[in-house]
């Protein structure tokens, strides 16, 4: 049997600034979404969407 090579869990770096600061954007957005959804609000992955909004904007602060 051949050996074959999986691409799951591969990472792709970003490799313009303003696409990564774009990206960077949208996720904020998308998570900051998230934890202020109803559904989540008061959970435990409310606080984790919270969490990663945070990591993202302290990230885009350092950028820009």
């Amino acid at each position: 049997m051949e050996k074959q090579y999986c691409k799951v869990g591969t990472v792709t770096p970003i490799t313009s600034s303003n696409d990564a600061i774009a990206f960077l954007e949208y996720q904020y957005q998308n998570f900051l979404e998230k934890a202020t959804d109803a559904t989540y609000i008061g959970t435990a992955l409310g606080e984790f969407f919270e969490r990663k909004a945070r990591g993202f904007k302290k990230v885009l602060e350092n950028l820009v």
